[in-house]
């Protein structure tokens, strides 16, 4: 039981209780700044239930992990490689809605609105989803830092899928909105997310 209690244990889910916290509290606030308090609700926070089943099997893989094969959990490189993970994944994804502004909401335009533009300066310019590059980064490098092998293969895919669904979808109504515009922006950016073009 001395193993859950750790150095090794402490650092590593006190950065990945850190890491979630200030992701979505600055994302709340973010969409605060940008949109407005009155037009900001709860889903800003971008919490489901499967997100948050997603985090406790991640956290029980931990525990699970620590107690039997604590050895498996003291691979600083690979720990150190997830938190710097972390950290691009949030700067990215910061950056991305920071740049969009007023464009970027976390809810998919179906109907396009006046300030709604198409963002292709910063890092629009070299990423056409930069937000979700930013936390498929991100979401995968919590689960390395954990040095949790099984989290850190369900959640690249779980979320790989979740974006191949998610991008589909708002490309439909992007090239609705932008027409050419979106065609030869798409041609020459990458998704952000593996393996989608």
């Amino acid at each position: 039981m001395t193993e859950i209690f750790s150095y090794t244990a402490c650092r590593q889910l006190s950065q990945m209780f850190f890491a979630i916290f200030f992701f979505h509290i600055s994302e709340l606030i973010l969409a605060i700044a940008i949109h407005g308090k009155t037009n900001v609700t709860l889903s800003s926070l971008l919490i489901s239930k499967n997100y948050i089943l997603a985090m406790i099997c991640s956290v029980v893989e931990y525990i699970v992990e620590i107690y039997f094969f604590p050895g498996l959990k003291e691979h600083w490189w690979i720990s150190n490689t997830g938190l710097l993970m972390v950290i691009i994944g949030e700067v990215i994804r910061k950056l991305a809605i920071v740049t969009a502004g007023r464009s970027f909401t976390h809810l998919i335009k179906v109907h396009h609105e006046e300030h709604h533009k198409l963002v292709t300066h910063g890092v629009y310019a070299y990423i056409r989803h930069p937000s979700y590059c930013g936390f498929f980064i991100w979401s995968v490098g919590t689960q390395i830092m954990l040095c949790n092998p099984l989290s850190t293969l369900a959640f690249a895919l779980v979320v790989w899928r979740f974006f191949q669904q998610r991008i589909r979808y708002e490309e439909f109504f992007l090239r609705q909105f932008f027409g050419s515009e979106y065609e030869e922006y798409a041609r020459l950016t990458h998704s952000g997310i593996p393996f989608l073009k």
